[in-house]
């Protein structure tokens, strides 16, 4: 009996020690899946409602661009005939009404979306450095210059569309009636003059993100570069030139892109300002898809216009990125 303990004592021992580290490996696993999982678990909602709010429309347009959906099947618009690719070679027939008119309102847009983004940036940035170094009312001025971004667009669209009437509108009565910088009050709102009005009020609203971004930007620049500038002489234009503008590159690089992707497809600014028929002048190209759906009840076509805009965009912001991140190579390298 002694001798049998004695033997099956080590054995006991053994398997008492090689216990907890067999026990701790599944628990290191396990431990190891949760911290893996737990950032897609939290991330399920916000894709749940991407796919329901963006990815499943799209998918419902891009089939829709495929068929010839009018206002006879709205009703069931499942049972509209398939028509191929006919809306697509519609929409690109520079030749006939329908691709001559989406030409036009591409290259409005485009012109629009240039000199608003670089106004945007060129105002925001312009303000920003101003606001670098402190002053006594730098915090209350900057509480000012954000206040058209957090006004809701409806409600500053619209107090600008009065501002722009033509008979009692304060631009009128500024330029016209106090200045006298014009023959008489101008249509803002109608002809060639909406341009102008759309751009000034796109500006507005947008230089403040601007220079919100390019604000935070300024923080990362060490204070040391300008004080070593300064004393080897270096003026303010060249302190911006040398210093500022190169360190903000990336930030204004993802600046400049969320800045154009927002304007080039900018619906509320012109629907809110002109209603559903924008001016020939401010025709962009987010008012024309929607005249084209819902004004002359032509979907199919709507939607074969909305894929193209969607392409074009990929294909500008990839071919963006891509000329950026070689930049961002070549300067590291």
């Amino acid at each position: 009996m002694t001798t049998t303990t004695a033997s099956a004592g080590p054995e006991e021992r053994t398997v008492g020690k090689s216990s907890p580290g067999a026990a701790r490996g599944p628990r290191r696993r396990t431990g190891r899946i949760r911290r893996i999982g737990l950032p897609y678990l939290l991330l399920l909602p916000a894709l749940a409602l991407e796919l329901l709010v963006h990815l499943v429309p799209m998918v419902i347009g891009i089939v829709m661009s495929f068929k010839e959906l009018t206002q006879f099947y709205i009703r069931d618009w499942g049972t509209a005939p398939w028509t191929g690719i006919d809306n697509y070679r519609m929409s690109v027939d520079f030749d006939a009404p329908v691709g001559r008119a989406l030409l036009d309102s591409f290259l409005i847009t485009c012109g629009f979306t240039v000199l608003s983004v670089g106004l945007c940036w060129f105002v925001g940035t312009a303000a920003a450095i101003c606001m670098q170094d402190a002053f006594r009312g730098r915090g209350l001025l900057r509480a000012l210059f954000l206040v058209p971004y957090a006004l809701p667009v409806y409600a500053a669209v619209i107090t600008w569309a009065f501002m722009f009437q033509h008979d009692n509108g304060l631009v009128n009565h500024v330029l016209h009636d106090q200045l006298g910088l014009t023959d008489k009050p101008s249509f803002w709102l109608i002809g060639d003059n909406s341009f102008v009005a759309l751009l000034v009020v796109s500006v507005w609203k947008g230089w403040p993100f601007a220079f919100l971004i390019v604000m935070a930007g300024l923080q990362n620049i060490p204070k040391d570069l300008y004080e070593a500038a300064a004393l080897d002489g270096a003026g303010v234009w060249q302190q911006i030139r040398r210093i500022t503008l190169p360190s903000l590159r990336p930030v204004n690089q993802v600046l400049i892109l969320v800045l154009f992707l927002w304007t080039f497809n900018d619906f509320n600014t012109p629907y809110v300002l002109f209603g559903k028929a924008a001016p020939a002048a401010a025709d962009l190209i987010s008012i024309h898809i929607y005249q084209s759906s819902f004004v002359t009840w032509n979907f199919g076509t709507g939607s074969a216009m909305s894929v193209l805009l969607l392409l074009f965009l990929l294909v500008v912001t990839g071919v963006y990125l891509l000329l950026t991140s070689r930049g961002r190579r070549s300067t590291h390298a």
